[in-house]
């Protein structure tokens, strides 16, 4: 029972730190832009400009920062380099992708440059698009080439993998279900590859098996004390679907406002909001400054992220014709990654509740790590640094 009781110790305080231990907000990826119209299809390119410069080594003055003139310095050198790991084919044959031009574009995960292509024009509109890619993939296996197609009025998104760097769509029957459940995935992907959420909500389930004791205000309890374990499982369950409710109808309600443009947040305003409410979510865990009606809590912080959620949407170029498909797709998604993130959370957090292991190493060491890790995401963000390298 002893070894039970510590590997599952170890398993909670694994979880509750995750994110010092991954990659940042998101991982290392490109966006692969399609768009079919009158025969022609044309595209952009969306390039990392720090996975360029660890790449290629673009940054010519070594002063920390890749200027637009160095980028053209080196456009023939970026060119050969990614060229190479693109392929693309229409109706089972090879087209040669011909690069136009460039810009510099804004991503919620940094600067990119955006290469403009087009495959030349065809008589007719193909039935089939095939797309491979694998760029990256030697230097980062976690790195993610996503994948957006428009035609026929409909939009489409994938992510290319190391495990599968090629996809195909079929153009003549644009299917709605597939359109769905493929905002679905990338609900499900921003949710898990979003580090700072999950710290967030992690940080407003660790106490969700116990409840605290009330003491005289000249008690000063150490960490991990004034904790006891709840009842029964169903109390612990109402609990977390308090907190997880709360926290899904904010983010949706700022999630749809953003996207259909009624309400719109400066990114850098949106992540550092983010990282401040994970730092506080954890904080009320150790020094309690919110003792009562935690669900309050979930949907007040709820309500920035979705903005957060809406950033990461916008990424994708969604338009006004797929709006509702794609908004609906991707928020059951988050919704989707967040149980699966519960239903691997409250069980182990269930069993292990009674042992003092729980309340002062789990919940006590986990808060105690999630705020560090956050306030270092605060402040890298409101000051536009980097400190850590996720």
């Amino acid at each position: 029972m002893f070894f039970t009781k510590k590997f599952l110790a170890m398993a909670m305080v694994s979880l509750a730190t995750a994110g010092s231990h991954a990659w940042g907000h998101q991982a290392n990826d490109s966006w692969l832009n399609f768009a079919f119209t009158n025969g022609t299809v044309a595209g952009q390119w969306d390039l990392n400009v720090s996975d360029l410069d660890t790449a290629l080594g673009l940054d010519d003055n070594d002063d920390g920062t890749v200027s637009e003139e160095e980028l053209q310095a080196h456009n023939d050198a970026i060119l050969a380099f990614v060229l190479p790991h693109l392929q693309v084919k229409t109706d089972g044959v090879e087209r040669k992708v011909d690069v136009t031009g460039h810009k510099l574009e804004k991503h919620l995960n940094g600067v990119y440059v955006g290469l403009l292509f087009r495959l030349g024009e065809q008589s007719t509109l193909p039935q089939t698009l095939q797309v491979t890619c694998d760029l990256f993939y030697d230097l980062n296996p976690k790195f993610l080439n996503r994948l957006s197609l428009e035609a026929n009025g409909q939009q489409r998104t994938m992510n290319l993998t190391i495990d599968a760097p090629r996809q195909t769509f079929e153009l003549s029957r644009p299917k709605l279900a597939s359109q769905f459940f493929g905002f679905v995935r990338e609900g499900v992907w921003h949710i898990w590859s979003g580090f700072d959420h999950i710290l967030f909500l992690l940080a407003l389930l660790l106490p969700s098996v116990l409840w605290r004791e009330r003491r005289a205000q000249s008690d000063r309890p150490y960490l991990g004390t004034g904790w006891q374990p709840v009842g029964e499982f169903r109390k612990a369950l109402l609990n977390v679907l308090k907190v997880v409710t709360a926290f899904t109808v904010a983010h949706s309600i700022t999630l749809s406002l953003a996207t259909l443009g009624v309400v719109q947040l400066p990114s850098r305003l949106t992540e550092s909001a983010i990282a401040a409410s994970v730092v506080i979510a954890a904080a009320n865990n150790i020094f309690p400054l919110f003792t009562r009606r935690e669900w309050m809590v979930a949907f007040g912080f709820g309500l920035i992220h979705g903005f957060g959620f809406a950033s990461g949407l916008s990424d994708m170029g969604i338009t006004r014709e797929n709006l509702a498909v794609t908004v609906l797709g991707f928020n059951l998604g988050v919704e989707a990654g967040q149980l699966a993130i519960v239903s691997a959370f409250l069980p182990v957090a269930y069993a292990l509740r009674v042992s003092w292991v729980y309340p002062r190493i789990v919940l006590a060491g986990g808060s105690c790590a999630i705020v560090l890790v956050a306030a270092v995401w605060l402040v890298e963000r409101a000051f536009n640094l980097k400190l850590i390298p996720f």
